[in-house]
């Protein structure tokens, strides 16, 4: 039995945009990662298990190569690649759901097409301080993934049976990629009757981690191996470990979307490091991700430094400046937020 985590009333508010919606668009956050890519792509499935024949998934710009076997991975929309055709979709939609963000801003570029749509507008997330620009809202940080808000919705409306392979593997990927393969964010029994409802449906979760976490491009390989021996700083007194990668050096190993993701999670195997920061520059400004583990609340560093935010062992952030600058303030928290003291952390609260 799985707790009914989500209102009723939201439950039956979307059930009916559900049934009475003839066109459906699905829209996620910048950079989507597996979470954003299979939450949205599960939530594709069911919708054409139901019978919906105009359903979409729109996203700002593309996705990791190793997201790419998922079912109807073809059919996603890039807005970045197609801006008309993108934007064209979300106008005529009846439905929009908002997966993976909690504000407009993070989905960029598409936030005022977004914001100005006449369709009802429904969230499904589990990041904190949802913003007020959807009619449904369905957000609650306690849970591991957005994917597994998505598998409770469907489920909440009485549609367990349309859970069908496809949407069962995209479901489960989203869920495993936001927790780290399980090792963060992922304590609470009822993920686990999740994982088994999924399974019988028939996944192979063995298979899911290998073509997610296995299969990597040699140029990806390379980079994380000069990532390790050149580009990480450990900080023994702080319990804290930094990797940096510049525009020119990701060029230099032919980077392509998703070449990076997981890098911030490798520091962390370090024993006595618990929290990590990784910090690469893009096109318009550096970008930050943070992860942590025991009680350190990497999203309250992410916060007060970087204007980011998630969860307390998985965040991120973002800043404008030069990639040296993004480091001083980063070990100017350090030395303000030391992840090693926690009467550090009781300063702040």
């Amino acid at each position: 039995m799985i707790t009914k985590i989500i209102h009723e009333e939201k439950i039956q508010k979307a059930k009916k945009y559900v049934e009475k919606g003839e066109s459906f668009v699905i829209v996620t956050h910048v950079t989507p990662d597996g979470d954003a890519i299979g939450s949205a792509l599960g939530l594709y499935h069911f919708l054409t298990a139901y019978g919906k024949d105009n359903v979409t998934v729109v996203v700002p710009n593309d996705f990791p190569q190793f997201y790419k076997w998922m079912p109807g991975h073809k059919e996603i929309v890039i807005h970045e690649k197609y801006p008309d055709f993108a934007e064209q979709l979300i106008r005529d939609a009846d439905v929009l759901f908002c997966l993976d963000f909690n504000e407009p801003k993070r989905i960029e570029k598409l936030a005022p097409a977004v914001v100005a749509a006449e369709g009802r507008r429904v969230m499904i997330d589990h990041h904190l301080n949802p913003a007020d620009f959807c009619r449904v809202t369905m957000s609650y940080p306690e849970m591991s993934s957005t994917s597994e808000m998505v598998f409770r919705f469907i489920c909440r409306m009485g549609m367990f049976d349309l859970i069908n392979k496809d949407c069962a593997a995209c479901i489960y990927t989203g869920m495993m990629t936001d927790t780290g393969s399980f090792t963060y964010n992922s304590n609470k029994p009822e993920i686990y009757t999740i994982i088994s409802e999924l399974i019988k449906k028939g996944i192979d979760k063995d298979l899911i981690y290998r073509k997610v976490n296995q299969v990597y491009s040699e140029s990806r390989l390379r980079m994380m191996g000069y990532v390790l021996y050149e580009k990480m700083k450990v900080y023994p007194e702080q319990h804290a470990a930094l990797i940096t990668l510049s525009l020119e050096e990701m060029n230099r190993f032919h980077y392509v979307t998703g070449d990076t993701e997981g890098f911030v999670n490798l520091p962390l195997s370090i024993e006595n490091v618990a929290f990590s920061v990784f910090i690469r520059e893009d096109k318009d400004y550096v970008k930050i991700s943070l992860r942590s583990v025991g009680d350190f609340p990497c999203n309250q560093f992410a916060s007060r430094y970087f204007n980011g935010g998630g969860h307390k062992n998985a965040s991120g952030g973002e800043f404008y400046g030069s990639l040296a600058d993004a480091v001083a303030v980063f070990e100017k928290g350090l030395e303000e937020f030391n992840p090693n003291k926690t009467e550090d952390l009781d300063k702040h609260d």
